[in-house]
């Protein structure tokens, strides 16, 4: 691992690739709907394991649903899905894969209707990032009633795989919430414009 006198969150550990993504990615406010459809499906494929597994793996997704193209994902078939459900390199749970499918169908219906997701998902911050202060990696909460809301909407929208703690993660991830710890390099550089992921 790259060593360097930056202080971070330290929720990465010693795992490089894991590194990468606290300091190139989370938090980093996204407006590209390709990005948050890929977020979408890592996170729901995070559920009842660690962010590192997934991340590990994300090439392997990146292949399989062809390359977080939405639209291309909503035409899989059950072929595809099978092949999916026996490939090595991504997480092997049919529940999942199947939900990613649904989940792109719903994805752009949601376009159609708001005009892009970015405009949907932004819209629960009226375009604002939220930026907490927290000192602790023990103080992030799990959910709260921002992640409770879009978790609903995402279900009333025919999403699947979208809890409340899913939708937190989400949110972390694409920046509408700024989680790292007030003492992180990562927390100043966004709080001063540190980029729109576009």
């Amino acid at each position: 691992m790259m060593i360097d006198d930056k202080p971070r969150c330290g929720w990465m550990g010693d795992d490089e690739l894991m590194r990468r993504y606290h300091d190139e990615e989370w938090g980093m406010p996204v407006h590209d709907d390709r990005t948050w459809f890929e977020y979408l499906v890592l996170d729901a494929f995070q559920a009842g394991l660690s962010w590192k597994t997934v991340l590990h793996k994300r090439e392997g997704f990146r292949t399989v649903f062809r390359d977080f193209d939405p639209a291309r994902v909503a035409r899989l078939t059950p072929k595809h899905i099978d092949a999916a459900c026996a490939n090595p390199a991504i997480i092997r749970n049919r529940l999942k894969i199947e939900a990613t499918v649904k989940n792109a169908r719903a994805f752009i219906e949601v376009q159609e209707r708001q005009g892009s997701f970015d405009a949907f998902i932004w819209a629960f911050t009226d375009g604002e990032v939220i930026r907490n202060a927290w000192t602790a990696l023990e103080q992030l909460p799990a959910s709260t009633p921002l992640s409770d809301g879009v978790s609903r909407s995402l279900k009333q929208a025919g999403f699947s795989f979208v809890g409340s703690t899913i939708c937190y993660a989400f949110l972390q991830a694409g920046g509408i919430v700024n989680d790292h710890l007030v003492h992180c390099y990562r927390h100043r550089e966004l709080a001063n414009g540190g980029g729109d992921k576009r």
